[in-house]
């Protein structure tokens, strides 16, 4: 617990919040009864994590305290997992899944977000652990812990309710009594019709993962990597490998094999008809991923205890050899942890998420003008102004009609595609604070306000400046000439990708960012 929160807090200052948590810090912000209005149009999936971030952000408004609570939600979920391993295959295999879960990048990239995965993966990792608790005790009561800290887990993220499967598998392969069968259906049963009615509410909401796309093998074979402490080389066919040899501890191997394969396994089926798959939705599969490659190097280690040395056998539970074998394969995981630093580093700097909204905002505040008019294209892009509002305070926001909290949308309700006309008729140069993908000539959006905008500037006005900074574009337009031909196309940026608007980059630490026309967790499909 103590390597994953310094893993956690190291640079968790580093400036510059991104799409997702500019969402989190915004919403959060808002009053209860606005962000309940919020959650009966958009993201309430997302609704007891706004709620929570809510008190949160009441102690301090800042990108530290909007980022802590996550970092302590992996500092628990190492622990627990450590604690799995210790209830499940003895002390040195829960050190050694601890210090992996903690040292993993993955852990480390989501431990650094204002967003809800790692919380889930804590709730889910605890509840693991009350489930064999729950088991071990044999009594109605003690199912009441595991039942409240699913549900909840639930409530964060309803896709966390995969994990009763790998639960239900789990309690197959160990061939446990009826009466425990009998305990945790009813468990499992309250958490499942509490969760309904987020469900059928959500699914009214479905457009926001529109951006999702069918998972196949590739994404499979990403999803192994990232589970990985390394995403390549001898540590990642070093792990395959003691994943493997860990099988054959069946205990261990009857709770962590089902929570690494299920959830991801029903999550990929499903999105062949649906797609509903993205990493982080399973992070808190990892935790399985750490506690068999652990039981590996537990077999390993316990081999290599016995071998006789001068014709003496040296006995694995001697405390020397004990202390030993531990002590090496703590060496090891730093060794490790150390090879994969630079990727560790890298994940700690602004320019590594998908957008810098902070930039945005700073570079506003130079280029523009006080009562110059913006225009955000499409509209998502004002959330760089929602989250630092500073840089655009003098400037005026010539598309808004009623501002995000008062309309009870994420950024705002814009005027009609008239008024629109209206507004930009009367001004000679505007600011368009630009997402990439909206500046590829072949991006058609649905919304008839954004195809106004378009139409608007590439007949009315013609690019003066261009600066690029967060993976945001920013252009002021001027008015063209009398008699100067209307632009046929919009000029190249350099920054959107030639077909690909909506393109996807895999980044250093093996997870892939995307490029999309909306922000984590919502895809309002091309429209506001």
């Amino acid at each position: 617990m103590a390597v994953m929160a310094g893993i956690g807090l190291w640079g968790l200052d580093r400036g510059g919040m991104w799409g997702d948590e500019s969402v989190t810090f915004q919403v959060a912000q808002r009053t209860v009864p606005q962000i309940w209005r919020l959650l009966h149009d958009v993201d309430a999936v997302h609704g007891l994590y706004y709620l929570f971030m809510h008190a949160v952000l009441t102690v301090h408004p800042g990108e530290v305290v909007l980022r802590l609570p996550s970092v302590c939600a992996a500092t628990a979920t190492a622990g627990l997992v450590a604690a799995l391993g210790v209830r499940l295959a003895g002390p040195m295999v829960g050190l050694w899944a601890g210090l992996l879960y903690a040292i993993t990048p993955m852990t480390g990239h989501y431990a650094q977000e204002g967003r809800s995965y790692a919380l889930v993966a804590a709730g889910v990792t605890g509840a693991t652990l009350l489930l064999l608790r729950a088991v071990e005790a044999a009594t109605a009561r003690a199912w009441w812990p595991y039942g409240t800290v699913v549900t909840l887990t639930c409530l964060l993220h309803e896709l966390a309710v995969l994990v009763l499967c790998a639960h239900a598998l789990t309690l197959a392969l160990t061939r446990v009594p009826r009466a425990v069968w009998s305990g945790w259906a009813r468990a499992a049963g309250a958490a499942v019709l509490v969760l309904l009615p987020l469900v059928w509410v959500s699914q009214g909401q479905s457009a926001q993962v529109a951006w999702l796309v069918t998972p196949g093998w590739d994404r499979a074979e990403r999803l192994v990597r990232n589970f990985s402490p390394s995403p390549d080389g001898v540590v990642f066919w070093a792990s395959l490998l003691l994943m493997a040899v860990g099988l054959r501890a069946r205990a261990l191997a009857a709770v962590a094999l089902p929570l690494l394969l299920v959830p991801p396994g029903i999550l990929m089926t499903v999105s062949q008809a649906r797609p509903l798959f993205h990493d982080r939705y399973v992070l808190y599969s990892l935790a399985g991923a750490s506690l068999l490659v652990a039981a590996g190097a537990g077999r390993v280690a316990g081999a290599l205890g016995r071998v006789r040395f001068d014709g003496r056998r040296v006995r694995v539970g001697g405390r020397q050899v004990h202390a030993l074998l531990g002590v090496t394969g703590v060496l090891a995981l730093i060794v490790t942890f150390v090879h994969q630093l630079p990727v560790h580093r890298q994940d700690r700097s602004a320019a590594h998420r998908p957008d810098n909204l902070a930039a945005v905002s700073a570079l506003a505040h130079r280029q523009m003008r006080p009562g110059d008019p913006v225009l955000f294209v499409p509209s998502v892009g004002r959330l760089a102004a929602l989250a630092y509002p500073k840089g655009f305070r003098q400037v005026r926001d010539i598309a808004l009609r009623e501002s995000a909290p008062r309309s009870g949308t994420l950024w705002g309700r814009e005027a009609t595609p008239e008024q629109l006309r209206h507004r930009l008729a009367s001004v000679d140069r505007v600011w368009v604070v630009a997402e990439a993908y909206a500046l590829d000539p072949r991006w058609s959006p649905r919304d008839p306000v954004e195809r106004a905008k378009r139409a608007v500037l590439a007949e009315q006005f013609t690019v003066r400046e261009e600066h690029a900074r967060g993976g945001v574009v920013l252009r002021l337009h001027v008015r063209r000439a009398l008699g100067d031909a209307p632009a046929t196309d919009e000029p190249s940026t350099g920054v959107a990708t030639a077909g690909e608007p909506f393109a996807m980059r895999r980044d250093s630490s093996g997870f892939r960012v995307e490029r999309r026309p909306s922000v984590v967790d919502r895809a309002v499909p091309r429209a506001p």
